[in-house]
C-alpha cells in the first residue's frame, strides 16, 4: 500500500517534468510580450511583417510561441494560420508546395507555383500567419528561398505575416542581407538567451509543485541541477530529463526496498 501511494507520487513528478508546454512559462514573461504584441500589431492590425526568433535549443522559443497561439486563438481566428516545421520537408523548395496546400491552393509546378502564391497573398483576404520552425534548414544556395519568403511579408499589399525561429542569431545578416536595402527593412528580431539558474530553479519548482505529499526531489538538488544545466548550456529540456531521470532512480531504489521489506511475524 506505501509503494502503491508512492508509486503515484513518482508517476506525477515524471508526468509532470514531461517538456509539453505548461499553462505559464516561467522567466519568459518579455519575450511572450513581445509575441503577443507582434501578433497583434500585424496579424489583427492588417500589417504585413516578419520577426525572425533566435535563441540555442531548449530556450522557449517553440514552446513561447505555441503558448501565445494558444492563448490568442479566438483573436486570430479571422486570420489563417500555418505552422511548419522545416526539417518535416524535404528540400528548401518544399516550403512552397506545403504552404500552397495549406492555403487549399491547386497544386501548379515549378516557377508557375510560387507565382500563383505570391498573387494569392497579394490579393485580397484574411491574413495569412505563417509560421516556420528550424529556419535555417531553408537556407539554399542563392538564399532565394529564405528571400523570397521574407520579401512577400515585407510588400505593402501582402497580407502575410511570417514568423521564423531558429538556433543561430546570424541567419538574418548570413541569409537576408538583400532585405537590409529594401524599403521595408529587415524583419523585426528577438532573441532567447539561455535560462539562468534562477529560472531554471523556478521552472523546476514549478513543475513539481504540481505533484501532491512531500516534495519528491530536495531543493538543494534541484538547485545543483539547475546550476549545472545553466553552465553548461541553460537547456530547460535538459535540466527537466535530468530530474525526470533522477526520479526514475530515486522509485528502482524505493521500489527495490519496498520488495525487500522482512514480512510481519518474522519469517524471511
Amino acid at each position: 500500500q506505501l509503494f502503491r501511494q508512492e508509486g503515484t507520487c513518482y508517476q506525477q513528478a515524471k508526468q509532470v517534468l514531461h517538456a509539453a508546454v505548461p499553462d505559464r512559462l516561467q522567466g519568459r514573461e518579455r519575450e511572450m510580450r513581445i509575441l503577443r504584441q507582434f501578433l497583434r500589431e500585424h496579424v489583427l492590425g492588417r500589417r504585413p511583417g516578419s520577426l525572425y526568433v533566435s535563441g540555442a535549443p531548449g530556450t522557449g522559443k517553440t514552446a513561447c510561441l505555441s503558448r501565445v497561439l494558444l492563448d490568442c486563438k479566438d483573436e486570430l481566428a479571422g486570420s489563417r494560420t500555418v505552422v511548419l516545421n522545416c526539417m518535416a520537408l524535404g528540400s528548401p523548395q518544399s516550403v512552397f508546395p506545403a504552404l500552397a496546400q495549406h492555403l487549399g491552393l491547386p497544386v501548379a509546378t515549378g516557377r508557375g507555383r510560387i507565382r500563383s502564391l505570391e498573387k494569392h497573398l497579394m490579393a485580397q483576404g484574411p491574413m495569412v500567419l505563417l509560421v516556420l520552425d528550424e529556419l535555417d534548414q531553408l537556407e539554399s544556395k542563392g538564399q532565394d528561398v529564405l528571400y523570397t519568403l521574407f520579401e512577400w511579408s515585407q510588400l505593402p499589399s501582402s497580407r502575410l505575416v511570417l514568423v521564423g525561429l531558429a538556433n543561430a542569431l546570424d541567419l538574418t545578416d548570413r541569409s537576408l542581407a538583400r532585405l537590409g536595402a529594401h524599403p521595408a527593412g529587415s524583419p523585426q528580431l528577438l532573441h532567447f538567451p539561455p535560462y539562468t539558474k534562477e529560472q531554471l530553479t523556478c521552472i523546476l519548482e514549478e513543475r513539481l509543485r504540481q505533484v501532491a505529499g512531500d516534495p519528491v526531489l530536495d531543493s538543494a538538488a534541484l538547485q545543483f541541477c539547475a546550476r549545472k544545466v545553466s553552465a553548461v548550456s541553460g537547456d530547460a529540456r535538459k535540466a527537466l530529463d535530468v530530474c525526470r531521470r533522477a526520479v526514475e532512480v530515486v522509485e528502482l531504489e524505493v521500489r527495490g526496498q519496498t520488495l525487500l521489506k522482512p514480512l510481519p511475524g518474522g519469517e524471511s
